[in-house]
């Protein structure tokens, strides 16, 4: 491959295509062996050597049927061409329209607020019990259990968490963390039983857990488990009650014992909580309905993103019509959202999103509405019927006399927004359909107006909330159609800017500045936040707040 063209292939595409290159090469020599057909050689070979878990079947089957025509004969150029192009489309094919960074500040204010919420909350854990046989010579064995095991007393010391490239996940650490427990004992000798209370003191527990992220088949966050190192330094054991003292002399007996159990524990404990946590990834939504007519797709684009510093996760973010799911005729364009160490979380959201939802409005046919008497007495305090725009449109008075109207005004292409720097601009192309209503009540077709206008605003956050303001650039009328003849519009279009100017945008940007608060969850809300236009996208970067409860943060 020419050196150029190589480089500009991200790294993870480069090993496909030199993967799936040996995959080829061992075909062939399986070829020459073996009297093997070609199509069971592709079926076999290319399942076991490519790295089904990163691609979609799709792509899988498509690098399949180019491999039994490279068996049949086609030339090797040829062959190397078709399969970059495919494998770079399947594999590098989508771009996030939203992209969320948690930066290490708040992987850092995450950390401090789950290790204070742990010393805080102590008193509401509980162990499993602890049973087993200690073997005292000859003797004989001692059967014990150590039940209703609580946390009296822990030094908690500050554990480390830290993003972890090298598994694309994070790695947590705990060193010296030492911890008093109280709780029963029953022992079993013979046909002696006995039973009292015990306290524990365990010294020196040093834990370190790697957890991989990763995406699953259906575009959900996957977490998995991939080391666990546990060590307990000492336990010092105090038995009280019953014969307590005379089991309190085999204490060195039970000591190894007790170490053994809790190091066995703690990392089958924690890849549990890991388990846990990845069924509970499985089961959230990442589609969500936002009205009737809309929803909005969240699942994952590509394998999360981590670099010392960072974890970027790479979201659709599309809208789309919940009754047909038609794709928008444009697709999301990459960018780059600018790290921002200052704050603990930054999201980058792509015009491709807005658009999305604007032309999911438009294939719902939402963007339509009628105009008629009321409505504009309402709003401008005048009449809409024939004696007033024939004031205008001299022959409409002359053909219609004294009829009520009625406008249709809806929109000819999905409205486009486009993210400039610190400015928001929107285009929008409608169209005015007029008619006079009859005594009958049908309705005549008078003429058709095109609408050219573009317009531009500003966002921003202040008091936690977002606000805005709009503007009009651009508001043109032409004639497009005229059952009544041909008319000039200026006039006209002048007249409806003056409405749009004086009544809806002062409405509009008295909405828009009180603004609408940001999202939040239960347990926690942005504080501090920035919202920035760019080119192409707008980034927000914030921090949070967090107020973890008992049944808040499990």
């Amino acid at each position: 491959m020419h050196k150029a063209t190589q480089q500009s292939i991200p790294s993870y595409c480069r090993l496909s295509v030199t993967f799936t290159s040996q995959c080829y090469r061992k075909q062939k020599l399986q070829l020459k062996n073996e009297k093997n057909s070609i199509e069971d050689i592709c079926r076999t070979d290319v399942n076991s050597c490519f790295p089904l878990g990163k691609y979609t079947s799709s792509c899988r089957n498509s690098v399949q049927y180019m491999c039994c025509f490279h068996q049949r004969g086609l030339s090797n150029m040829l062959l190397s061409v078709l399969l970059l192009l495919t494998l770079i489309s399947c594999i590098c094919g989508e771009n996030p329209a939203i992209q969320v960074i948690l930066s290490n500040k708040g992987l850092q204010y995450g950390k401090h607020a789950g290790t204070d919420w742990i010393q805080k909350n102590l008193q509401n854990f509980s162990l499993p019990a602890i049973s087993g046989e200690v073997d005292i010579g000859l003797l004989g064995s001692i059967d014990y259990t150590l039940s209703d095991i609580t946390i009296i007393k822990c030094d908690l010391p500050e554990p480390s968490v830290e993003f972890y490239p090298d598994a694309t996940g994070l790695k947590t650490s705990i060193s010296g963390l030492s911890f008093a427990l109280s709780g029963g004992w029953v022992v079993d000798y013979k046909t002696l039983e006995d039973r009292g209370s015990f306290n524990m003191a365990v010294f020196n527990l040093n834990v370190v857990s790697v957890m991989e992220l990763g995406k699953d088949p259906n575009d959900h966050l996957s977490v998995s488990s991939v080391r666990c190192d546990a060590e307990v330094g000492d336990v010092d054991i105090q038995f009280y009650g019953g014969v307590s003292w005379v089991f309190q002399v085999f204490v060195k007996h039970f000591k190894g014992r007790i170490i053994s159990e809790i190091k066995n524990r703690i990392c089958p404990k924690v890849k549990e909580g890991i388990a846990n946590l990845e069924s509970h990834l499985q089961t959230m939504n990442i589609s969500f309905d936002i009205d009737e007519a809309l929803a909005l797709d969240l699942p994952l684009t590509g394998l999360p993103l981590i670099n010392a510093s960072s974890l970027n996760l790479g979201l659709k973010g599309e809208f789309y019509n919940i009754k047909t799911h038609m794709e928008p005729p444009f697709k999301a364009q990459p960018f780059t959202v600018p790290e921002q160490q200052g704050y603990m979380l930054s999201v980058g959201l792509s015009e491709f999103t807005l658009n999305s939802a604007s032309y999911g409005y438009y294939s719902a046919g939402l963007f339509q509405a009628d105009i008629n008497d009321s409505t504009i007495l309402q709003h401008l305090h005048m009449h809409l019927n024939t004696s007033v725009v024939g004031l205008l449109i001299p022959q409409l008075l002359k053909m219609y006399p004294g009829l009520p109207m009625n406008l249709k005004v809806y929109a000819q292409e999905f409205p486009v927004f486009s993210f400039q720097l610190d400015a928001v601009k929107l285009g929008f192309q409608g169209a005015i359909k007029t008619f006079a209503i009859q005594t009958n009540g049908s309705q005549t077709p008078l003429f058709t107006l095109n609408v050219d206008s573009n317009f531009s605003g500003k966002i921003w956050i202040s008091d936690e909330r977002l606000k805005g303001s709009i503007k009009m650039d651009n508001f043109t009328l032409t004639l497009a159609a005229s059952e009544v003849g041909t008319f000039k519009t200026e006039v006209l279009e002048n007249l409806v800017k003056c409405g749009l100017q004086a009544v809806v945008f002062p409405n509009l940007n008295k909405k828009l500045g009180e603004g609408v608060a940001l999202p939040s969850i239960k347990q926690a809300h942005l504080v501090n936040s920035v919202l920035k236009v760019k080119e192409g996208f707008i980034t927000m970067s914030s921090d949070a707040a967090v107020l973890l409860t008992v049944t808040g943060f499990n």
